[in-house]
């Protein structure tokens, strides 16, 4: 009973410690609502008895290196965002990473230094990694989008379809024991489906065979502290999978 009550502890500690992260300090209280609570969000997919996505496929074909993959993006102009970006941010980690995380599109900070989510959101996203028993040199980074969109707006669909290839490629070429989308770009991208990331977090569901984890961006989380519970429930999901044998 003591070593039970000794995990728990740690558990509530590394997510007190997440929780914290932008001043937050209640663990599962969010400020009072001002209109009606929402409707319910779906319970996670452990809760629904949802089959666990297939393993994912053997590559068949050649599949190129991050390196290969970063030449042939070169200093890309395929879409109009090459206008206004000081330089691209391919994406970063450790190129034999189990985990990899999924976001939208770099931001001012990103833009400058050329790695994904160095800003405030990143500084969170490194405590939500943390938080799951990882590093930033453990798992891979990167974005649906590889250029900044002017004033941060969200990527347009010719922006997200001139990038896709590559990032498709960086996915086959990780393939990773689990993908997890931050936010709604990065999740309806990879599963071409429209649905919305408060219906569509906390779902298993399938990219190429690798298990995938859609969940909130930190950006939203930094805006909206009182979901942070649900990220942390989906987060500990995909702890899960790779404690399961």
């Amino acid at each position: 009973m003591s070593d039970e009550l000794n995990d728990l502890a740690l558990e509530l500690r590394r997510h007190l410690a997440w929780q914290e992260s932008d001043g937050t300090r209640t663990i599962l209280r969010g400020p009072k609502p001002l209109v009606a609570a929402p409707t319910k969000a779906p319970a996670p997919a452990a809760a629904q008895n949802v089959p666990m996505p297939e393993p994912r496929p053997v590559p068949t074909g050649p599949v190129k290196t991050l390196d290969e993959i970063r030449q042939e993006l070169g200093d890309c102009k395929r879409c109009k965002l090459c206008h206004g970006r000081t330089q691209i941010v391919f994406g970063s980690g450790n190129p034999k990473a189990e985990l990899v995380f999924v976001g939208e599109a770099p931001g001012a900070d990103e833009d400058q230094q050329g790695v994904p989510f160095v800003g405030a959101a990143g500084q969170l996203l490194t405590k939500m990694i943390e938080a799951m028993k990882f590093s930033r040199d453990t798992v891979y980074i990167c974005n649906v989008a590889k250029c900044r969109p002017p004033n941060n707006r969200n990527p347009e669909p010719d922006e997200i379809a001139a990038c896709e290839p590559f990032l498709k490629a960086q996915l086959a070429t990780l393939q990773p024991k689990v993908i997890v989308a931050l936010g709604k770009f990065a999740a309806q991208t990879l599963l071409r489906d429209s649905t919305p990331i408060t219906r569509l977090r906390g779902q298993w569901r399938s990219y190429e065979g690798v298990p995938l984890m859609p969940t909130f961006h930190p950006a939203y989380l930094l805006r909206s502290p009182s979901e942070k519970k649900l990220a942390w429930l989906d987060l500990q999901q995909v702890m899960k999978r790779f404690e399961s044998p």
